[in-house]
């Protein structure tokens, strides 16, 4: 079964793409477990940089996304844009905030007792590869609110997109 592109407006199919064949699936499974194997090391700053990198290329092309979201969904173009931008906007916001609510905390003295320990720390630290699976009605904005935090988290992502959003996925 293909995927495709519908124009909702007029119910053309402006392109087709193969699904994925469980040969690719079990390459980008590996894959992802690999790069998290290094990503997890990395460091706040690296993370931070490479997110507000990837924040700053959103916002370049969002009106070329805009269109894209246009095409697949029906959504108005400024409203697609404006999808877009407040995308880039949530990224730079983690890759500025990340390390502080990732930090370790030491619990309340409540908290502890109620545990029965007489100390605690919480510690974050990466996972591993995450997946996402997401709905169709803010293809691009669904995909931030998952990917900014686990990246800045250090864990890497799959994502498997709407079938009716393929484009939208591959801008992603």
């Amino acid at each position: 079964m293909h995927i495709a592109t519908v124009n909702p407006a007029n119910g053309e199919t402006v392109k087709t793409y193969h699904p994925m064949d469980e040969d690719e699936l079990e390459r980008r499974l590996q894959l992802a477990e690999a790069t998290f194997r290094t990503y997890r090391t990395t460091t706040f700053e690296e993370r931070s940089r490479l997110l507000h990198h990837a924040a700053e290329v959103l916002d370049e092309d969002r009106d070329a996304i805009g269109k894209v979201i246009t095409t697949e969904m029906g959504k108005p173009v400024a409203q697609a844009r404006a999808e877009a931008a407040k995308c880039a906007k949530a990224m730079h916001w983690y890759a500025d905030h990340a390390a502080e609510l990732l930090a370790d905390e030491e619990p309340a003295a409540s908290d502890v007792k109620d545990s029965g320990a007489s100390r605690a720390l919480v510690r974050y630290r990466p996972l591993g590869p995450v997946l996402a699976v997401m709905p169709w009605n803010f293809p691009l904005s669904q995909v931030v609110r998952f990917a900014a935090p686990a990246l800045m988290a250090g864990n890497v992502g799959l994502l498997k997109h709407a079938s009716n959003v393929p484009q939208t996925a591959l801008v992603v």
